[in-house]
């Protein structure tokens, strides 16, 4: 198993700092990917400092084991059991975890993944290969509504009700297994599209989010992370889509601000429920160089907090 191709990891030096790196303290990587903020993280790190690095991709896993430092463990898990790893790893209170949500480039651009439209490959689509249901056997069971619901919320496609129903009376002629057949399936239906935008690329988004439950794995493991944090450790989330982005906001924004109670309660002050976490700065999103030198990262949004 190769590690597959070059990534280029979007704001490592932002999403490094903003962990405010203690040189003895200890870290976790929730999503290792290549590796690229883990090797960043270790850099500024002393013989006494500590970094457990999870992911549940086995090229992942794989490109992991080049790093031979003694401070460095990769745990093969999903970040949403990001608490089941750190028990793996002996660790119980962490300096400062770090998220990165989305798929790698080695994911896109290995067409046997099943990740993309432009390659022609088997409809797999899953993250952690040894287990789960891939995209084409999900496609070959699941009924209109559900379809229509998965392509909808998770795509925000508009035509989720025509391209399920598609989908459905294509398989009654022949299993779509490959992603040159859905890819077709789609682009059949989606009847508008923006500029430059593939009629697949949401589809394909959809069944990726589905197969992986990435949306969930993302609300399990914040308040995970949040029981992990030391106080004062850091919590740095980067994230590639809006649905994505609006569950860390979300909860960064409930847990910064004092539980909502009754008025009228007969509360002292230092009765009040008090917040877990302190905003760090604003949303920050990659400059204008770093997108011009890797378009992928033009979506890419990055959040802050500090466990009180």
């Amino acid at each position: 198993m190769t590690a597959g191709s070059t990534h280029v990891t979007v704001l490592l030096n932002e999403a490094v700092e903003s962990l405010a790196i203690k040189a003895d303290g200890v870290y976790m990587d929730a999503t290792f990917g290549r590796g690229g903020h883990s090797r960043r993280i270790l850099g500024k790190l002393n013989e006494n400092g500590r970094l457990v690095a999870v992911d549940r991709d086995l090229y992942a896993i794989a490109a992991g084991a080049e790093i031979k430092d003694s401070r460095f463990q990769l745990v093969h898990r999903a970040f949403g059991e990001i608490a089941e790893a750190a028990d793996e790893a002996g660790v119980r209170d962490v300096d400062g975890i770090l998220f990165d949500i989305g798929v790698s480039s080695p994911q896109i651009d290995d067409g046997e993944r099943g990740f993309s439209f432009r390659h022609n490959a088997p409809l797999d689509m899953r993250m952690d290969t040894t287990q789960g249901e891939t995209a084409a056997e999900w496609l070959a069971r699941a009924e209109i509504k559900e379809i229509t619901e998965v392509i909808r919320n998770y795509g925000e496609e508009r035509f989720a009700f025509q391209i399920a129903k598609k989908v459905v009376a294509a398989r009654l002629e022949q299993p779509i297994v490959t992603t040159a057949q859905f890819a077709a399936i789609v682009r059949a239906t989606v009847r508008t599209r923006e500029p430059g935008q593939d009629p697949a690329t949401r589809s394909f988004q959809a069944l990726r989010f589905h197969i992986n439950q990435e949306l969930r794995q993302l609300e399990i493991a914040l308040p995970q992370a949040l029981g992990l944090l030391k106080p004062g450790g850091r919590l740095v989330v980067i994230c590639f889509h809006s649905l994505e982005d609006r569950i860390v906001k979300n909860f960064m924004r409930q847990q910064s601000t004092a539980d909502d109670l009754p008025k009228g309660l007969p509360l002292r002050a230092d009765q009040l429920p008090k917040p877990k976490l302190r905003l760090i700065g604003k949303m920050l999103k990659p400059s204008v160089a770093e997108i011009a030198s890797n378009p992928r990262a033009r979506s890419a949004v990055m959040r802050v907090a500090e466990k009180l």
